[in-house]
């Protein structure tokens, strides 16, 4: 009897034994399995990332394709679609989706939109989106083709580039850079008598500040001058086209996205004014108009071309270019802008070029207080007020300008004018220049570009 009671004793020992084992080793799997669980769960959290930076890789693989074809192609815009993409053995990896946008007049840059996803995460994707093109003219807040002197009241913001010298007094907030080591300033420019001077030099404080550079490359201005043939016949077939007529035409833009347009009936009297070279006898004011007809602005942002002098003003709502030129072109026979009053963009989209053959002039009698949101171009000649001398006052001096967008000049710039001792004598007595950003991706239609193509801005959307 004993021994059994013994041997119970010993079941029941292993019993609890086993039990305690499995208890145990219950618990173990369950920690190890959420142990693995949470290595997997980290694993693929890892996988993911990685394919979400491989995806930007990808994309970016696209936009490069896109790219090749279209230096290889550039009037083949239709190549839109899902591509495959392959690592260095051949082996696809992924895809990469592309939305191609053709450029068009009223948009000249190509658009690239690039989505790209692996094989393994294929609902894992990321979106690039580029504008592809050629930089425009209009990202320069002034560009001259001859010596230019910026005073002490005058102050400019944006890129600056002179294929002469420049002397500036005033105040900068960009590059300013001359083609010329070297060149003779002369006494419109303050040097009595004529002397050397570096490309950029003066008063002001950009040389401190690593802003004035020279020399540079020269602009090619005879590029810049447009095929005004192409430009009139795009006028004729799809925008304005006004022939000439005799003293001109007045434009007056309206913020409901027209034009009023008049002709000029007749002129105020003759004053005399001196360009920077010579002497002129001649009225840049108009007296009577005669109202024509309110045009509402070309679609597709065709241009307006005018073969006479026209006057301009008023409040642009939408796109587009004005040229007043006259063809086949005569030296005696070109056509000039005058800016009659403030021009103002009714909303950050809206732009206005006014390319005018032969000057773009701020008359005598303009407003003491002036604004030019615009693209102006003079391709013969000069943007400028004349000087005219004290005995037209109060209208010899003027108060105030304030330009935004661009001033492109091939000839002789300025708005103001000074003596020998600095004191100003006729024109603006302050002046504010400052360029539109956008333009730099969204030129004005039919708007010179130079360079080669790139990529303009990019984004991941």
């Amino acid at each position: 009897m004993k021994l059994k009671v013994k041997s119970s004793k010993l079941q029941t020992q292993k019993g609890a034994i086993i039990t305690l084992v499995l208890v145990f080793g219950f618990i173990f799997l369950i920690l190890l399995s959420g142990l693995l669980g949470f290595i997997l769960l980290q694993y693929r959290h890892m996988s993911e990332k990685a394919s979400w930076e491989k995806s930007l890789h990808i994309a970016e693989a696209g936009i490069n394709f896109a790219k090749w074809r279209l230096a290889h192609a550039p009037d083949d815009f239709l190549f839109s679609g899902i591509y495959d993409f392959r690592d260095t053995a051949g082996i696809i990896i992924g895809q990469f989706q592309l939305e191609i946008t053709a450029p068009t007049i009223c948009d000249p840059g190509t658009r690239i939109k690039s989505t790209g996803w692996t094989s393994r995460f294929p609902e894992i994707k990321r979106t690039v989106q580029v504008l592809y093109g050629r930089l425009s003219l209009a990202r320069y807040a002034f560009l001259i083709n001859s010596d230019v002197w910026f005073g002490q009241g005058e102050e400019l913001r944006g890129l600056v580039h002179s294929n002469e010298g420049i002397r500036m007094d005033g105040i900068q907030n960009s590059l300013f850079t001359s083609a010329r080591e070297i060149y003779t300033c002369d006494p419109r420019h303050g040097c009595f008598p004529p002397q050397e001077k570096p490309g950029v030099w003066g008063a002001g404080e950009g040389g401190e500040k690593g802003l004035w550079q020279f020399p540079v490359p020269r602009k090619d201005f005879d590029a810049i001058v447009k095929d005004l043939a192409f430009l009139r016949e795009e006028a004729m077939t799809r925008g304005i086209y006004l022939p000439p007529f005799g003293l001109g035409y007045y434009l007056n833009f309206r913020d409901n996205g027209t034009v009023d347009i008049f002709r000029i009936k007749s002129l105020k009297p003759k004053v005399w004014g001196y360009n920077g070279e010579e002497w002129v006898f001649e009225s840049n004011d108009f007296d009577k108009i005669e109202f024509m007809i309110n045009h509402p602005l070309p679609a597709d942002c065709a241009p307006i071309f005018i073969e006479d002098n026209v006057w301009v003003s008023g409040v642009i709502n939408g796109r587009t270019t004005l040229v007043a030129a006259s063809l086949p072109e005569v030296a005696a026979a070109r056509k000039s802008i005058i800016i009659h009053n403030n021009i103002i963009k009714a909303n950050p989209h809206s732009v206005l070029a006014l390319i005018a053959q032969e000057n773009i002039l701020i008359p005598l009698y303009s407003p003491d207080i002036m604004e030019i949101q615009a693209v102006l171009l003079a391709q013969r000649g000069s943007v400028i007020r004349y000087f005219y001398p004290f005995w037209y006052a109060p209208y010899h001096l003027r108060t105030n300008i304030k330009t935004f967008g661009s001033i492109i000049s091939n000839d002789v710039w300025t708005f103001s004018w000074v003596d020998k001792t600095g004191e100003m004598i006729s024109g603006f007595e302050t002046t504010k220049m400052s360029y539109d950003h956008s333009l730099t991706y969204m030129p004005p239609p039919y708007f010179p570009t130079f360079g080669e193509y790139k990529i303009l801005r990019w984004e991941e959307i």
